[in-house]
């Protein structure tokens, strides 16, 4: 599972991924309906669009309605959970790009953040689901489009480093990182069925993960 990352940078975004920028600016790391770029296939094209992350934004869930959290999206549940179904049946897929992703590990007894990203040190994709929002425009009369995004997760149990994270007696849960070559097919997919030949794990000496030193806050002048 992952609710925090480090989104790719602009210069990484042109370079690595070879898609312009969206224009609007974006934070280095992301939480929950924080704006960050996502890349998607339209008209036959891939392009970078800013959009929230989390596929339910906290502003569109009903008054009453207790808060839920929708970063992350079961692979096995897809096509039954009703806030992922309909792109998942629509084949809404995306590519999250990022430098690395957070995780925390509690083998020292407490929660410690980590930081894991690709061993060669560049950036990588998060196979994700997208969705559009109709919100109120400026100009009475117009509607603004708006989107919204989740990532997806495997079972990580088996796996020699993702199941070293969340805590003890916990599922052991990981996005899914899809490799550079599978970029384009993995958002050209044309049915549910040859999405998920998609959802799995990279080998573990693929990746790199670090302790994340934690930092000390400055005392406030007296």
């Amino acid at each position: 599972m992952c609710t925090n990352y480090a989104a790719a940078r602009r210069d990484r975004l042109f370079r690595h991924f070879g898609i312009e920028p969206p224009d609007s600016p974006w934070r280095d790391e992301i939480y929950k309906d924080y704006a960050a770029p996502i890349i998607r296939r339209v008209d036959g094209v891939r392009r970078a669009d800013l959009a929230t992350f989390g596929m339910v934004p906290r502003k569109h869930i009903p008054p009453g309605v207790r808060v839920f959290d929708t970063m992350n999206a079961r692979s096995e549940t897809l096509g039954e959970k009703r806030s992922f179904s309909g792109a998942w049946k629509r084949q809404q897929l995306c590519l999250v790009p990022c430098e690395a992703f957070y995780e925390p590990c509690y083998e020292t007894g407490k929660a410690v953040r980590w930081r894991i990203g690709m061993a060669n040190g560049e950036p990588l994709a998060i196979a994700g689901l997208w969705r559009e929002w109709e919100e109120p425009a400026v100009e009475e009369g117009e509607v603004a489009r708006t989107y919204s995004f989740t990532m997806l997760t495997v079972d990580a149990d088996a796996h020699a480093l993702m199941n070293r994270f969340h805590k003890p007696g916990d599922e052991k849960r990981s996005v899914v990182i899809v490799p550079p070559v599978e970029y384009e097919n993995w958002l050209a997919s044309r049915s549910m069925d040859e999405a998920r030949s998609f959802l799995r794990l990279l080998p573990a000496q693929e990746l790199a993960a670090v302790e994340e030193p934690v930092v000390a806050k400055a005392k406030a002048p007296v």
